[in-house]
């Protein structure tokens, strides 16, 4: 398997990964140096984005279910109307919950491949 280029995940170093407790980083990224927070947060970043995406898809499927499954007199359009922006809202901030407490443990796999590769 090749080792991950720690350039590559420079585009998920932006400030939209939300903030995260010391405590919930792995103990080797919180005593480690400027650069490997930076990639761990990179690699943070790269699994918000995972995750946003994996809950976009599964609203989407889920929108796609409740197709024709309503009570038929109509009642239900106006319902829908007004949880789509709350919908479209959803799966960024799944995705913002899930990485601030911790993440799903991706970015810990991705850190310490693109660590071996330095080493």
């Amino acid at each position: 398997m090749t080792a991950i280029d720690p350039s590559a995940l420079s585009a998920f170093r932006t400030g939209s990964v939300p903030a995260i407790d010391e405590a919930a980083l792995p103990a080797d990224v919180r005593k480690g140096t400027t650069a490997q927070k930076q990639t761990y947060q990179a690699a943070l970043g790269f699994e918000q984005l995972l995750v946003q995406q994996l809950a976009q898809s599964m609203m989407s499927s889920a929108d796609g279910a409740d197709d024709g499954s309503g009570s038929g007199d109509g009642s239900d359009s106006s319902a829908g109307a007004t949880s789509t922006p709350y919908q479209q809202m959803l799966p960024d901030q799944l995705a913002s919950a899930v990485t601030s407490a911790g993440g799903i443990g991706l970015a810990d796999q991705i850190y310490h491949s693109i660590e071996k590769g330095r080493s």
